[in-house]
């Protein structure tokens, strides 16, 4: 691989704790992304203290929940940002520790790493509608972004978007996740000709029809990891000239530090 190539890679720590007894600082060590985008942290600043903020020699930046054990988000990087910004501007979200993003100003460009986890909606339906909220938040926020610099971010969506993006989805129109609202939110943000679009997918660019091997997630329940019952949750969602610089992508799912498996993309550029 040539060193011109920038790894990104995403992560759902489901706990940076248990992912630590599992392996997973091994496993960066010997992957060596650049960059990696993690949700879940599930710790609060004490109990990253001394421990955490840095990885493979890679420092820490994040938005840590509130509440205890809970959410969280980082991301690390062998490369110094121009800026941190934790949180997006939603006092009810950013509570919960949702998105960190990464600066790498140049008087040449303007760029942004992002690491972004979105609610669940599993739990019931005053989760749900809370998802439906952080929607409606997020898009624009996203859409001011699109419109000021270039931006690639990962994380985990909770949503899977078409079809081929889970086992069973003729049984999971009416779970969360799969909701005909959801998916239609999805379809706006990649839209290639609206306005209120135009960001891309960057691993259905890569691997357009991809179905079992896309899976990035699956439930605990029913043997579903090991029968493959997955679901596509966790993504890198880029603005068309940093997709355009794609070139490969990786999902590490005999990994197994959480329920989520592990993303990389490589893209054509230099931080």
């Amino acid at each position: 691989m040539g060193s011109s190539l920038f790894k990104l890679t995403s992560l759902n720590l489901n706990g940076i704790r248990s992912a630590s007894t599992k392996g997973v600082e091994r496993w960066i060590a010997t992957t060596r992304p650049d960059c990696i985008c993690v949700q879940e942290v599930k710790a609060q600043a004490a109990d990253l203290a001394g421990r955490f903020e840095q990885l493979d020699e890679m420092r820490g930046h994040f938005h840590l929940a509130q509440k205890k054990g809970y959410s969280g988000v980082g991301v690390y990087t062998r490369h110094e940002p121009s800026d941190v910004l934790a949180g997006f501007g939603c006092e009810e979200f950013d509570a919960e520790g949702r998105y960190v993003e990464l600066r790498f100003d140049t008087p040449a460009r303007r760029l942004s790493i992002i690491s972004a986890y979105f609610p669940s909606g599993s739990s019931g339906e005053e989760r749900q509608q809370a998802k439906f909220r952080f929607l409606e938040r997020f898009h624009p926020h996203l859409m001011a972004l699109k419109a000021s610099r270039e931006f690639i971010l990962c994380g985990d969506l909770n949503i899977a978007h078409q079809q081929i993006d889970l086992k069973n989805w003729r049984s999971n129109q009416k779970n969360s996740g799969f909701l005909p609202e959801e998916r239609a939110w999805m379809t706006k943000l990649l839209h290639t000709e609206d306005a209120d679009g135009g960001l891309v997918d960057v691993y259905r660019q890569l691997q357009p029809t991809a179905t079992d091997t896309a899976y990035t997630w699956w439930s605990n329940r029913g043997q579903a990891y090991a029968k493959n019952v997955g679901w596509r949750l966790d993504y890198h969602l880029a603005t068309p000239a940093l997709a355009a610089l794609a070139r490969q992508e990786a999902i590490y799912k005999d990994e197994k530090f959480s329920d989520h498996a592990p993303i990389t993309i490589d893209y054509e550029f230099r931080l």
